[in-house]
């Protein structure tokens, strides 16, 4: 665990960050629709989602006042769903953002991503890529559950890597079933020219909620840990863990800096029902205004108060946290409507295991 006078400092860090609240991220939800139906998927996406997509121009006329009051070019557009490749508009829209200004990139499944595709993104100024791979297939076809899944997120991975212009990186989501698997995952992502590569658990959080199968148990989560540690010493492969959880002293060990969840602080989304919230994977709840009724930029300039000052969240498990200091409330996600208790906190799991 780093140094008192290290947390001190990050502390210090995460509230000047707070009192800044400068936009990095900015999440368009363009389409709730999916060519998946994946078991873990917080969302519940599916190909027949309800709802029509968003109109381009109506997510480029709410962005656009942006423009007066910052560089566009420090603001990236990051367009997920749903399935973003689902859209038959989309290089059209990131060709926009770039013309704005704006960077611009996608996170996808790999199902739709076709050499067609690729050439059209690119050349409609297509900065990054995050796609997702779930281990190797049996297990990457069980969670996206698709026999032919992975087949096609691999011929993305070959497409995207051959790019020298892409910043891409490849996702994982560890659960019971691919866990044993990463020593020789790693080996395979590396072998397949992926320089960078996130891990994350499971929220139990839309079609996870209540499957066992996808919740690691507190030894797994430690060996978890334990395997990103390690890894990080190889110099072939970027490994961390996301941005998900403070856990404990494994901090510092597993990714690049302490934790620190930005959602409201740096990050901002645009669902696709013009709804405007942090991240787009926290509780519809704490959603702060809409497009079609608010100015995006008075929205977070004024707004976004639940997560810029987060004392609320000393209850519950949180309320006696020796680490509550050095944690902040762990991750918005992570927080249901009620607010009255994380759902759930891996330091503690990993804590409860060791007692």
């Amino acid at each position: 665990m780093p140094g008192k006078l290290a947390l001190y400092l990050h502390r210090l860090f995460r509230a000047n960050e707070t009192r800044l609240h400068e936009l990095s991220y900015l999440f368009w939800e363009c389409t709730r629709r999916c060519n998946l139906s994946c078991l873990h998927c917080g969302s519940d996406c599916a190909a027949g989602s309800a709802g029509s997509d968003m109109p381009f121009d109506d997510f480029l006329h709410a962005i656009l006042p942006l423009k007066n009051a910052c560089d566009p070019s420090a603001i990236t557009v990051v367009i997920t769903g749903g399935e973003p490749l689902l859209r038959s508009d989309l290089p059209h829209c990131g060709k926009a953002l770039r013309e704005h200004g704006f960077r611009w990139s996608i996170v996808t499944n790999g199902y739709a991503y076709t050499p067609d595709a690729h050439a059209r993104l690119l050349a409609a100024g297509l900065g990054a890529v995050t796609l997702s791979l779930d281990g190797f297939e049996d297990a990457h076809s069980w969670l996206r559950a698709s026999r032919r899944s992975f087949g096609n997120a691999l011929k993305a991975l070959e497409l995207i890597t051959s790019s020298r212009r892409l910043c891409y990186d490849v996702v994982t989501c560890v659960n019971r079933k691919n866990i044993h698997d990463l020593p020789t995952f790693k080996e395979f992502l590396i072998s397949k020219n992926v320089a960078a590569w996130r891990l994350f658990t499971i929220a139990p959080i839309g079609r996870a909620k209540g499957n066992p199968d996808l919740q690691l148990t507190p030894q797994e989560l430690a060996q978890l840990m334990d395997f990103i540690a390690h890894a990080r010493t190889d110099k072939r492969i970027a490994a961390t863990f996301s941005c998900e959880a403070y856990v404990g002293k494994y901090e510092k060990k597993v990714r690049d800096a302490c934790f620190f969840c930005r959602a409201g602080v740096n990050i901002a989304s645009v669902l696709s029902d013009g709804s405007i919230s942090a991240c787009p994977n926290i509780n519809r709840h704490f959603v702060q205004g809409n497009i079609y009724r608010d100015a995006l930029l008075d929205v977070w300039s004024n707004r976004f108060g639940l997560m810029r000052n987060r004392s609320w969240t000393r209850t519950g498990v949180c309320l006696s946290c020796k680490e509550y200091k050095s944690c902040g409330g762990g991750a918005m996600h992570l927080w249901s409507e009620a607010q009255d208790s994380i759902m759930t906190c891996i330091h503690q799991k990993m804590m409860a295991e060791q007692r």
